[in-house]
């Protein structure tokens, strides 16, 4: 993909102003190219490796002083590409940030692509494949518990899950070809069928964790639902902890939607307010938010529906059940702090109803618990155990599997020995696409522009 002899650099902080900004270099001129710009306070001969040099970083042809740094040296193999690695802590804005970089391209370096840094850990055996995806799914998680997802993921509990399934494919597959190249007398008979059930098995139980995995990385799209003014935008504020969308008594307060982050018990949640569903209305503009409120429940993966629990039902909410479809969906009784009740009748049955307030926070809890039951399937799923978190990740193990099934079928039915080394050869393969032992030039690209440039 690149060249791995070339000496990178790139800006490693965000861009933006900060108290310090990092810029790092990898490879085998790093250490020559900050000798050349570093002028410190003691000067050493030899650089010692994980020691940190305070100085400035000067213009070589001027010695006019750019910035005070403080210098990392980390010597390979013992940093995080396995090559020698530089990094120059600045003072965090653009400007001294810039100027360093370009000085450091100016004498050697080039500008890093997308996450090169990682994939030179990757090429140089640092990380296998999956374990530098994780990096980019720390740098991403947005819960506590999809952060020790990732990180056990970084550890390598999924990545020796899985080599240790490809050993087992892989044994079955030499004896196979085997019996192919020699006689009965020089390969013992044996059964491996027993062996491929249990390959089947073992990738049916990470296959098993992979829609929650999922879940924990990538989150679930909640859309709040209703009529006007039954107490959505408070229902959001509630589930938040905070007033970010506004309430009034007024109807139709909400004109577009309005999307949060929410935090469900470890479970990243985008809840999206929506604009009460009015199809009588005559005005443009609460027109167009209904229009919005129809495309976000479309787009949602869990629906609160939001009803006034001390009025009648509507029209509108009883064609709003038609809207559902069997989806997932919470019906919110909310309002039951005031007089009166809804008769739900048939509408009970497009789903679950949770009485609650959204003003004094009764029936929240209950809320929560509804949401949890629908998103992840009535399951407890702890994100200490190595969950596949990756759609790629699953996707290669659905083919492995499906691999695996055809060779049993195939060795079962007693069809030739090259139709059941066919599929576990393409099996073996599909997991190594996880670890990175069989992988394409297009396929890491693809991957790794997926990081940022300092990663």
């Amino acid at each position: 993909m690149y060249d791995t002899q070339d000496t990178i650099a790139a800006i490693a902080t965000p861009i933006g102003e900060g108290g310090v900004g990092l810029i790092r270099l990898s490879g085998p001129q790093a250490i020559d190219i900050a000798r050349v710009l570093f002028a410190g306070v003691r000067s050493e001969p030899n650089w010692a490796s994980h020691r940190l040099y305070y100085g400035h970083i000067v213009e070589p042809d001027t010695r006019a002083v750019v910035d005070e740094v403080m210098v990392s040296v980390m010597k390979a193999p013992r940093s995080y590409t396995r090559e020698d690695v530089i990094e120059i802590g600045c003072h965090g804005g653009p400007v001294p940030l810039q100027t360093v970089l370009g000085l450091c391209l100016r004498h050697g370096a080039r500008l890093a692509e997308p996450g090169e840094f990682t994939l030179r850990a990757f090429l140089n055996g640092r990380l296998d494949l999956s374990q530098a995806e994780a990096v980019l799914d720390i740098i991403h998680a947005r819960t506590e518990a999809g952060l020790r997802a990732a990180v056990g993921q970084l550890e390598g509990r999924l990545s020796s899950r899985v080599r240790a399934i490809r050993q087992e494919l892989m044994g079955a597959l030499a004896y196979l070809t085997a019996t192919i190249d020699f006689t009965e007398q020089e390969i013992p008979p044996q059964d491996i069928g027993p062996g491929l059930v249990s390959l089947r098995d073992s990738l049916l139980d990470l296959l098993g964790e992979a829609e929650n995995g999922i879940i924990f990385r990538q989150g679930v799209r909640v859309a709040i639902i209703g009529r006007p003014n039954v107490g959505k935008s408070s229902l959001f504020n509630a589930l938040l902890r905070a007033n970010r969308a506004i309430v009034t008594p007024i109807p139709g307060t909400t004109r577009d939607t309005v999307e949060e982050i929410l935090n469900l018990r470890g479970v990243p949640v985008v809840l999206v307010d929506t604009a009460g569903f009015n199809d009588q209305t005559e005005d443009l503009v609460e027109r167009l938010g209904v229009e919005r409120s129809r495309a976000a429940l479309n787009q949602a993966d869990l629906i609160l529906w939001v009803i006034d629990g001390s009025q009648s039902l509507s029209d509108t909410e009883r064609a709003l059940a038609g809207l559902l479809n069997g989806r997932p969906a919470v019906i919110v009784v909310n309002k039951v702090d005031l007089p009166g009740r809804a008769d739900l009748g048939e509408l009970s049955a497009a789903a679950p109803p949770v009485p609650l307030s959204a003003l004094t926070g009764a029936g929240l809890a209950d809320l929560e618990e509804a949401m949890l039951r629908l998103i992840l399937g009535g399951k407890v799923i702890s994100a200490d155990g190595p969950l596949v978190s990756n759609p790629r990740h699953e996707q290669a193990l659905q083919r492995a599997l499906d691999h695996v099934q055809a060779a049993l079928c195939a060795y079962q039915q007693g069809w030739p020995t090259d139709a059941v080394t066919i599929d576990l050869t393409l099996g073996g393969e599909a997991l190594g696409e996880i670890t990175g032992e069989t992988v394409s030039d297009d396929l890491l690209q693809t991957i790794f522009s997926q990081y940022c440039i300092g990663k």
